[in-house]
């Protein structure tokens, strides 16, 4: 059996000053911080991402655009209509239909269908912030996962940047 990662992250936090739609709420000056620090988590602690899909929502896109400046090997990036607003079951489906030939993906989207999706696959309730990341293995295929048995890997918001001394 192969062995598959799918890595969760939740937007950076967002600007609510505005009177834009939803889909186009930019970042807060908070998430153009907090993103690339979940970007240089994910260069330190993951292998190789192979592809990343993300929500058309311009705060995910955004968050998504500084996260890969921060990775050694940016993956090919697929936006999916199908994540906006999502919820766990509907994520699901969305997984459910990555190509066998790949191992780690990032899906890039909202709460509270992150947090669901994180519960349906690993039974655990895990809080998903703004910029929060879940790591999941299991061995299957990503048509199966709702099949197999997950493990949460890792799960929070990375800690900010410490100047060094």
């Amino acid at each position: 059996m192969s062995e598959r990662t799918l890595i969760l992250l939740r937007h950076a936090k967002s600007d609510w000053s505005g009177d834009e739609a939803d889909i186009d709420r930019p970042l807060a000056e908070r998430g153009r911080r907090q993103a690339p620090e979940a970007g240089r988590w994910l260069d330190a602690n993951v292998d190789a991402i192979d592809l990343a899909v993300v929500s058309p929502a311009v705060r995910a896109r955004s968050t998504w655009d500084l996260v890969a400046t921060e990775l050694e090997a940016p993956p090919p990036t697929m936006t999916d209509v199908r994540v906006y607003g999502a919820s766990g079951g509907e994520l699901l489906a969305v997984v459910s239909d990555v190509s066998d030939d790949l191992g780690t993906v990032v899906l890039v989207g909202h709460n509270p269908g992150m947090e669901d999706l994180v519960l349906r696959l690993t039974a655990r309730r895990v809080r998903m912030p703004t910029s929060a990341l879940a790591v999941i293995d299991w061995s299957g295929s990503w048509s199966t996962v709702a099949e197999s048995f997950a493990e949460l890997r890792a799960s929070g918001r990375p800690p900010p940047d410490r100047p060094r001394p």
